[in-house]
């Protein structure tokens, strides 16, 4: 409700969705506008995207979905074709090998033969011979579903084959052939020459691309039942992948090399998501997840001798629930209102006036947020709408509703929301010292600089404030690393070489430092074709050469299944790059502040900021609830299972699933990258305000998932200070979901706007020192020149003159002129050393 709105009793409001008794006929008048402004209000309310019947949606966040899922995912429905001709390739050459036999019989020892026997056929000359090879390799890769009775057992098959497959070197041999098809200047040619390009472009480029993908992704996923020999396989392979033995660079790095090449033109036919799924699971696999992630920071935070985490952040979000959504503000209805203020109402106005006055208070005084989490759910709408049906609806129109309204409330199961807030506020250095600064100017008339020690002069209150802050000030592994760099600048004689711990995360962004930019970009060209709301324009890249078929449809049904063939594997796209960018940018915050602000920085460069807030400007409850999958083709079902006749209905029914996981995965992932990005920066804060980001956060809040929500309420909260008061004023019922759900920070006056932060200063000067950081960051540690000007000098005149010089042979002719022209005819200034320089 508008928070001062008739000072109705909280639980006794009605939902905005349920029919609601007539109230009696009062003998007032009622203003023309009325009927009219509540149909408006009604219809505009069944437009904006039915926040209210949107159920929880019971979505775990996790490092990826099933096993099964990823696997399916590496497929087009288009190349399902291929599947039976692997297993053709396959039990051609098998059973010329090992005749009346079947896979699954042979002991470790025959199938290891034959494995060998099938590296061999990858070493021939002839083409089309390697690619039978490998497609055989594919099949067994894939489970050999041929001899399987169900899914389960080709996921069986196929993990104990990819196992069997590295260990006896398959992943090195398709390395080298992975590497020839990149350097193959003929099918990148033919590509360019044609018109159109189809799946049949990238064949060996797929098979080889799926084999290593299959590999990567059955090796990496860990299972209890695993014998102790496949943990030690999956750590050689962690290694082999992170740390190159024989080539000069990571795997990933090769990967990477791909995507920029698609994306210069040079390599049309490169089967992008593939390329994309592969690139991600290798970054997963080698760098680690997010649990993985979150025991380093613990471990790294022991090191430093800094104190614990105040919490599990994964924990505290997987407890939380979500609350019941805000409705996209009605402008129009809101306009109304404020011109019919203005052409003024004499009985209205003498009631509105005192209690706009009120409405913040009575917004705390009407209802404790902790009592219940569904006190939430009936506040009507969101306070902007409430203000504007304020005009709309007569005082005693609405009382004679209010005393209706608690038999609505009944039937709802009151859940009781745990006491306290969920996270535990932190304070930096910087907040204290502000603090202190304030209060000094305040109470002493001067300042002490970054002293936090001293307090004489100062009240008690104020120490007893200081004393509270630093109680809970929490330093972080980034301040520490940027305090150590301060003072490897500084002193970089004394300090000697800094020790670089070699990580997997360091090894690669030793490999990514020079391309890195064209990397960033690369990846947000392939993020902005396969958003939704792009639209298709003649220079944007096609990231459709892997899934469109050589002959297009011709039926309405072909069509249907193409349409979402194509929905699904952009889907897939936007998946894999949201989670291999939110990855590195982790890890590199973990592994040093400036590598994360280096990749960070190059990402708002190639407008990364509004990229995502265009990803949202959609109607984001249908893209999480999209239906682009076909089940019954998906693999490993696909290959078991007979395939029933697929109708037109059937595609357009789609799957019975509540939400897709893959498109609230994506989602979440591009809030926390967006999160990530702005984070205490204000210039880039300003770009979230100058692209008008608070309607279309929004809009997002109306997915209930609580942890989508946390990071929508967390980008809405650092920007609310720049929104104006008449912004928070009608989104009351957002800002105490910020507070309810948003970590606090002492001192941070996010809700009123009276920070100093909050000030119009130079932001591209923030921007620049940070480049300037960055830049002595990485020449410091990566650009190390032979001869530095820090190296020791040679003085002795006896060593210098005793030296052997390697002269040319026909030095001795010219040697006389040599000596006029750089000796005698050179004036010796013997004064100049009198004058210091």
């Amino acid at each position: 409700e508008a928070a001062g709105g008739g000072g109705a009793p909280g639980p006794g409001r009605a939902r905005p969705g349920q029919p609601q008794p007539q109230p009696q006929p009062q003998p007032q008048p009622q203003p023309q506008a009325l009927p009219k402004g509540r149909e408006l209000f009604r219809s505009q309310r069944k437009e904006s995207e039915g926040s209210v019947d949107c159920p929880n949606l019971e979505f775990e966040y996790g490092d990826a979905d099933g096993h099964g899922a990823e696997l399916a995912e590496l497929y087009s429905y288009t190349e399902e074709p291929e599947l039976s001709h692997n297993r053709r390739c396959f039990e051609e050459d098998f059973h010329t090998q090992v005749p009346d036999r079947r896979w699954l019989e042979l002991d470790r020892a025959q199938q290891k033969a034959y494995v060998m026997h099938l590296l061999d056929g990858l070493e021939v000359v002839n083409r089309d011979k390697r690619l039978r090879v490998a497609r055989a390799i594919l099949y067994l890769a894939q489970g050999v579903f041929g001899d399987c009775d169900n899914e389960g057992d080709v996921l069986h098959w196929s993990r104990h084959n990819s196992f069997l497959l590295y260990q006896l070197g398959t992943f090195s041999a398709f390395l080298e052939l992975l590497n020839m098809e990149i350097e193959n200047s003929q099918a990148c040619s033919s590509a360019l020459r044609k018109p159109a390009i189809s799946l049949a472009d990238s064949t060996e480029l797929r098979v080889l691309l799926s084999v290593m993908y299959l590999m990567v992704e059955n090796i990496r996923v860990e299972q209890e039942t695993d014998p102790p020999e496949w943990k030690t396989c999956r750590e050689t392979f962690r290694m082999e992948l992170s740390f190159p033995v024989h080539a000069e660079e990571p795997f990933a790095l090769l990967l990477f090399t791909m995507v920029t090449k698609f994306c210069s033109g040079h390599a049309p036919h490169f089967p992008m998501k593939k390329v994309l799924l592969l690139l991600w699971k290798v970054l997963l696999f080698t760098l680690g997840g997010f649990e993985a992630l979150q025991a380093m920071k613990v471990r790294r935070r022991e090191e430093l001798g800094l104190p614990p985490l105040p919490e599990d952040s994964i924990q505290v979000v997987r407890g939380m629930r979500a609350a019941s959504p805000p409705t996209y503000a009605i402008e129009l209805v809101e306009q109304q209102q404020q011109q019919q203020k203005r052409g003024g109402h004499g009985h209205r106005s003498l009631r509105e006036g005192p209690l706009m006055k009120q409405d913040s208070l009575d917004m705390y005084n009407e209802r404790d947020p902790f009592k219940s989490d569904e006190g939430g759910v009936d506040e009507e709408e969101n306070d902007d709408v409430d203000s504007g049906m304020e005009g709309e609806l007569d005082l005693m129109e609405r009382e004679a509703i209010i005393p209706a309204m608690p038999a609505q409330r009944l039937p709802i199961e009151r859940v009781s929301f745990p006491k306290g807030l969920p996270w535990a506020p932190k304070v930096r250095q910087k907040d204290i010292e502000h603090f202190l600064e304030a209060s000094r100017n305040k109470f002493i008339g001067f300042t002490l600089g970054q002293d936090t020690e001293t307090l004489i002069g100062l009240p008690r209150p104020i120490h007893e404030s200081v004393k509270t802050l630093k109680q809970h000030k929490y330093v972080s592994i980034s301040d520490v690393q940027i305090k150590n760099e301060e003072e490897l600048e500084k002193c970089p004689m004394s300090l000697g070489e800094e020790e670089v711990q070699e990580t997997p995360c360091e090894v690669l962004y030793r490999a990514m430092l020079y391309n890195l930019p064209q990397y960033m970009i690369a990846l947000l060209k392939i993020l902005l074709a396969a958003a939704p709301t792009s639209k298709a324009k003649t220079d944007s890249i096609n990231i459709l050469a892997d899934v469109l078929p050589e002959e297009m449809p011709i039926t309405v049904l072909q069509s249907m299944k193409l349409g979402i063939d194509v929905n699904r594997h952009k889907e897939i796209i936007v998946k894999s790059i949201s989670a291999l960018l939110l990855l590195l940018l982790k890890h590199f915050k973990l592994n040093h502040i400036y590598q994360f602000e280096y990749v960070s920085q190059h990402l708002v460069f190639a407008n990364c900021i509004p990229l995502i807030l265009k990803f949202f400007n959609q109607n984001i409850m249908s893209y999480i609830a999209a239906k682009n999958s076909i089940s019954v083709l998906d693999y490993p079902h696909c290959t078991v299972c007979d395939l029933p006749e697929l109708t037109a209905e059937s595609l357009e029914a789609g799957d019975n699933n509540q939400f897709c996981w893959r498109n609230l995965f994506s989602c979440i992932n591009l809030l926390r990258i967006l999160n990530k990005l702005t984070k205490w920066k204000h210039s880039r804060t300003m770009m979230l305000v100058v692209f008008k980001s608070a309607p279309i956060l929004k809009r997002a809040l109306k997915v209930k998932q609580a942890m989508m929500q946390l990071y929508v309420l967390k980008l809405l909260k650092i920007q609310t200070k720049y929104l104006g008061r008449q912004w928070r004023k009608s989104n009351m019922k957002t800002m105490s979901a910020i507070y309810q759900k948003v970590r606090h920070r002492m001192n941070d006056d996010w809700a009123y706007g009276n920070d100093i932060d909050a000030r119009p200063w130079d932001f591209q000067a923030e921007e620049c020192t940070l480049r300037a950081n960055i830049e002595a960051f990485n020449s410091r540690r990566y650009d190390k020149p032979q001869d530095s000007e820090f190296a020791p000098v040679d003085n002795c005149l006896q060593s210098v003159l005793g030296q052997r010089l390697e002269l040319p042979e026909d030095f001795h002719y010219s040697y006389e002129l040599w000596l006029e022209r750089e000796v005698f005819s050179q004036p010796i200034r013997w004064e100049e050393l009198l004058h210091c320089q």
